[in-house]
């Protein structure tokens, strides 16, 4: 992970218009920049936007790998099948295809959700039903050594 890449923090809950758009935070579109990528976050199942500095750093990553076995050319067939290069319009909008809202479980409510390195984007029941219980997280935290 670089220092100089992009980081993403808090969330806002909003909806897709009648034509698939989503309204993208000035927050998170400042750090996006003027293009980046919209791909799936497997294993979880939501939408990711990525800055481009941070998916050309991911594809270096996979470039690299030491594996390139059926299972990683499936993955990736997958991955970039599910990913386009987008821009907001000048309303700060941006179209979702079909095929990635339907992945995401996505039709109307959304929350988008600051994650480090990239925004998820959760159809609303879906993130609720994600989001780690207190208990959880504090363990997690702990067995990290982050406090």
């Amino acid at each position: 992970m670089h220092a100089d890449l992009p980081r993403f923090t808090g969330s806002v809950e909003h909806a897709l218009d009648d034509k698939g758009r989503l309204i993208v935070p000035a927050r998170f579109r400042e750090r996006l920049g003027a293009g980046f990528v919209l791909t799936i976050a497997p294993p979880d199942p939501c939408l990711a936007l990525l800055p481009s500095v941070t998916w050309a750093n991911f594809c270096d990553r996979l470039e690299s790998a030491p594996r390139k076995d059926e299972a990683f050319r499936r993955f990736v067939r997958h991955l970039f099948a599910h990913t386009e290069e987008v821009a907001c319009d000048a309303q700060g909008r941006l179209v979702i295809p079909a095929p990635l809202r339907a992945y995401a479980g996505i039709v109307r409510d959304v929350v988008s959700v600051g994650s480090l390195t990239r925004v998820e984007v959760w159809e609303k029941e879906r993130y609720q039903a994600h989001a780690a219980p207190q208990g959880e997280v504090a363990d997690f935290i702990a067995d990290l050594g982050l406090y």
